[in-house]
């Protein structure tokens, strides 16, 4: 390929109002220009390093026998109701009526489509197990999407589905699709940490994320200091230290605290206490129903596990009108002391976080505006419906693994893995016939790479100050020839044969034909990043170019005639090519 008949349109000025450095690279090295918020279009230099990493993802989706499907991005509403998850994403999904009345999406996931198939087609043990898979365009509408390729509305998604028998059988699909995941992500130069993770409105559960570490990142990630525990912070753990506390049950006393709203203000006021031995009383509204969630004054509730806990589709923060009409009183003077739960009461159920069972003498709010209650003891005062983890990780709590301490960073996803059991063969009606002749649900698992985010997380870590440093695996081209000057006749054909050469060794060759300084010339193939640079300058009147390494910024004089089988014969030893 020659640089003149290419459309490489390279920028010397930064674009405005970019933060994340695979966004700003992306753009200025000509492999991707915004169309609107959120929507990106790939030019060619983008379109082969996207060509590049769904070859990659799909060698090792058949190498653990997937089976690709071309799906309709189109979907029927009517699927989403029978999975039940139309309300839980009805917020990033778009959604229209066609010219009938008919109402449809754009699909975001393709799990209800999976297995739709799977109900009309699979009827017995024996045609078990399958993997089938998709590389197909999803739709999203992020409320903020930024960052470039990092957070979109459209974009390729490689998503996947197994469907077994029985959990022993899901365990090994789950397993071969973790190992194929590593090897992808190896294959494509990165550097990654798998981490527990939530399923959100996916369902399901053992799920796991795989995320590159950068500050670009959105997610937080908890990682041990010592030992190998990460999670995101979604579902992150720590180790529950007992506090010390006295050994008798005060009596529970109500005492006035005028003004009184927030657990800081009960620290400062005179008969208050430290918000450690205070009692936070949230309220939720989960899939329409009200529920009391409790954790210790000085720590933040974790909104993933209680949603996980409760098993909610939705879940939302309570309205002050429905918390006063369920408790009697406005936020700050809440508390569960003799509140009752059940399908007949205001409050459906009350759960608490682990840390506080068997506290005594706590202080909490009194269902009664300016007013609390000092003595309580949790487990006489309260009646627990649910004990659960509910707490948001902080740094420097200690590992449940090791008793290390335990760190907070940035994270980027570049892929998830889940396992849905029965959740959609349940709600869909999709089953086989086992060995004993009875019907029983399919047993399935959700796996996902989403192909553009994986091009700028390789971006974001595979770069420097003049520009992007791709991995062979998955750059444009993988050596760019460059005549120092085209109108040296003697340079340009010295060019043009070695090009042709490393054509002819099946090699990706890009050849700057164009009529521009050296300068100019060289900042550009330090900004599109291609791995190797051969450079024919004035070094031929003695036989010899420079082969130069992008990464390292290594340069060694080689001979013209050896040039293209040494550059070869490099990546034959890196088990590139």
């Amino acid at each position: 390929m020659r640089w003149s008949q290419m459309f490489i349109p390279t920028l010397r000025e930064e674009p405005a109002n970019v933060e994340a450095a695979s966004h700003r690279l992306l753009v200025r090295a000509g492999y991707i220009r915004q169309l609107t918020a959120g929507v990106y279009s790939l030019l060619p230099l983008g379109q082969r390093v996207r060509l590049k990493v769904i070859e990659i993802i799909r060698q090792e989706m058949n190498n653990i026998g997937g089976q690709e499907f071309a799906l309709s991005a189109l979907q029927p509403l009517e699927l989403w109701d029978e999975s039940g998850r139309r309300d839980a994403v009805a917020n990033i999904m778009f959604r229209f009526q066609d010219r009938k009345g008919s109402e449809l999406a754009l699909g975001l996931t393709h799990e209800e489509v999976f297995t739709s198939i799977a109900r009309a087609s699979l009827d017995s043990y024996k045609q078990l197990p399958q993997t089938w898979y998709q590389i197909q365009t999803k739709f999203r509408d992020e409320a903020r999407p930024k960052g470039g390729l990092l957070r979109v509305r459209e974009f390729t998604m490689k998503d996947s589905y197994s469907f077994d028998l029985d959990n022993d059988g899901l365990d090994r699909s789950f397993q071969q699709h973790h190992a194929a995941y590593c090897r992808i992500f190896n294959r494509c130069g990165l550097s990654f940490r798998a981490v527990e993770a939530s399923s959100g409105a996916m369902g399901g559960s053992n799920s796991i994320e795989f995320m590159v570490l950068t500050e670009a990142g959105e997610d937080t990630l908890v990682l041990c200091r010592m030992c190998d525990y990460a999670a995101n912070l979604e579902r992150a753990e720590s180790k529950i230290r007992i506090n010390n506390q006295q050994c008798t049950h005060e009596p529970l006393i109500e005492f006035a605290t005028p003004g009184i709203r927030t657990i800081r203000e009960l620290e400062q006021f005179p008969t208050g206490a430290p918000a450690s031995q205070q009692i936070k009383t949230l309220v939720y509204s989960a899939d329409g129903y009200l529920v009391l969630a409790l954790l210790q004054g000085d720590q933040e509730l974790n909104e993933t596990k209680l949603q996980s806990v409760l098993g909610a589709a939705v879940l939302r923060q309570a309205s002050d009108l429905e918390i006063v009409e369920a408790l009697g009183a406005q936020p700050g003077s809440l508390g569960a002391c003799a509140v009752r739960t059940g399908s007949d009461q205001n409050i459906r159920q009350i759960v608490a976080d682990q840390r506080l069972r068997g506290r005594m003498n706590m202080i909490t709010g009194a269902n009664k505006d300016d007013f609390h209650l000092r003595g309580v003891s949790v487990e006489r005062d309260i009646m627990i419906d649910q004990w659960a983890d509910l707490h948001t990780v902080r740094d420097n709590e200690e590992c449940t693994k090791c008793g290390n301490t335990l760190m907070m960073t940035k994270g980027l996803e570049i892929g998830h893995i889940f396992k849905l059991g029965t959740r959609y063969s349940e709600s869909m009606n999709a089953g086989v016939l086992g060995p004993e002749g009875i019907r029983k649900p399919l047993v399935m698992g959700s796996y996902g790479i989403g192909v553009e985010r994986l091009i700028a997380a390789v971006a974001e870590l595979c770069h420097d100050e003049q520009g992007l440093t791709w991995p062979v695996s998955v750059a444009p081209f993988e050596v760019l020839v460059l005549p120092v000057n085209v109108k040296d006749k003697q340079q340009l054909a010295v060019a043009e044969k070695i090009h042709t050469q490393l054509k002819e060794l099946s090699m990706d060759s890009l050849l700057d034909d164009r009529d521009e300084r050296a300068g100019v010339k060289f900042n550009d193939a330090d900004l599109i990043g291609v791995p190797y640079r051969i450079t024919v300058g004035k070094k031929i009147d003695s036989g010899q170019v420079e082969l130069t390494d992008r990464t390292t910024r290594s340069t060694v004089n080689v001979s013209v005639q050896e040039a293209a089988h040494l550059l070869k014969e490099k990546l034959v030893s890196m088990h590139v090519k």
